[in-house]
């Protein structure tokens, strides 16, 4: 055998072995998918599971309480809703990884060179070895505890009927967050108490100091600890006022500027449920979802719920726990703030304070 022939078989050998290879690769991946629509599946079986058996211990429950049924069977709905959209967004970054895989395997005829196989397997495995991470089904779980624990207390509900509470709120409760306010971040016409439990809107320009971090245009403050994990629930007392904005921000939220950006809501920075004169709006990437069916409806709190795992942002009226809007984001890329606007004086009928209440407890009844 001459040694062309010789480098030509040697040639095709390391095609076959690099093809092989990446055969194997994506047999990884393909198995990964399998595995992933397996979680979506038997968490939707075990979230539906839950629902029947809660959905059993209500009708056992007086009329008066259907209401609160249906609020608790939306929030499972809601929470599986965000945990499909996060498992979705896994399963089409697989897609996209057999696809080029596909296409490598497709191309590594003539146009690869023995010297280029190791860089371009090491290159493929690098790829692969990220999206293996990424794509883990044990990092997407659910929160077992959390729905025993809801089914326990629809079980001591249904035992010990002594309230109107809703068992969500019971629920909500055990996330409740400290959040203080961070003055430094307040727009000037911001006074921030000294706890930095509320904020009130002036006509005055406060004496403060300039800093990177303070809103210079919109009435803007946020908390001053950031949050990257876990489930947090805050609640704001709104009641005598005719404009607010509540919501969850990244630090990169715009701060300067007359642009609609630094906003709530108006960027893909922040989320926010925004309420003006009767009317609620929850806004997202510049984004109005007009809620309409809640026109004219006043609450004396608002409670925002984070969901990092289920990448969920959720807005209820606390008196009730009624869901106001939800934000499935699939993913969160950066700490998450609490941040708020209680609005300008609006023709003299908005002067009060936004107020952060205990979200471990409940409103006294009046």
């Amino acid at each position: 055998m001459d040694s062309k022939t010789g480098g030509k078989a040697t040639h095709e050998t390391s095609v076959l072995r690099h093809q092989q290879h990446l055969q194997k690769q994506r047999d990884v991946v393909a198995s990964r998918m399998k595995k992933l629509a397996a979680k979506q599946v038997a968490i939707t079986k075990k979230t539906n599971e839950m629902k029947e058996k809660i959905k059993k211990k209500y009708e056992d429950m007086k009329r008066v309480l259907d209401e609160d049924l249906q609020i608790t069977l939306t929030q499972l709905d809601i929470e599986l809703e965000a945990t499909e959209k996060l498992l979705e967004d896994r399963l089409e970054e697989c897609y996209h990884l057999t696809q080029e895989l596909d296409l490598e395997l497709s191309n590594t005829g003539a146009k690869v060179k023995t010297k280029d196989t190791d860089t371009q397997n090491a290159e493929t495995e690098k790829r692969i070895s990220d999206t293996m991470k990424l794509t883990d089904p044990d990092l997407i779980q659910m929160d077992e505890f959390r729905n025993e624990q809801l089914l326990s207390l629809t079980i001591n509900l249904l035992l010990f009927i002594r309230s109107q509470v809703p068992v969500t709120k019971k629920l909500f409760q055990s996330y409740a967050a400290d959040v203080v306010l961070d003055a430094d971040t307040a727009h000037p016409k911001l006074i921030i108490s000294p706890s930095g439990d509320s904020a009130t809107y002036t006509d005055t320009w406060q004496d403060v100091p300039e800093t990177e971090s303070r809103f210079d245009t919109t009435l803007n403050v946020v908390s001053k600890q950031g949050f990257s994990e876990g489930r947090q629930y805050w609640e704001v007392e709104v009641s005598g006022k005719t404009y607010w904005e509540l919501g969850l921000s990244y630090p990169s939220i715009p701060r300067k500027g007359r642009e609609e950006d630094s906003w709530l809501g108006r960027g893909k920075e922040s989320w926010c449920v925004e309420y003006y004169n009767g009317d609620y709006t929850a806004w997202h990437g510049g984004v109005p979802h007009e809620l309409t069916m809640l026109a004219g409806k006043k609450f004396t709190r608002i409670g925002v719920y984070c969901s990092f795992p289920g990448g969920l942002v959720c807005f209820l009226g606390a008196d009730t726990m009624t869901p106001l809007h939800c934000f499935c984001t699939g993913t969160f890329t950066d700490t998450l703030h609490q941040a708020l606007c209680p609005g300008h004086d609006n023709e003299g009928t908005n002067w009060k304070s936004l107020k952060i209440c205990d979200a471990s407890r409940s409103a006294p009844v009046l």
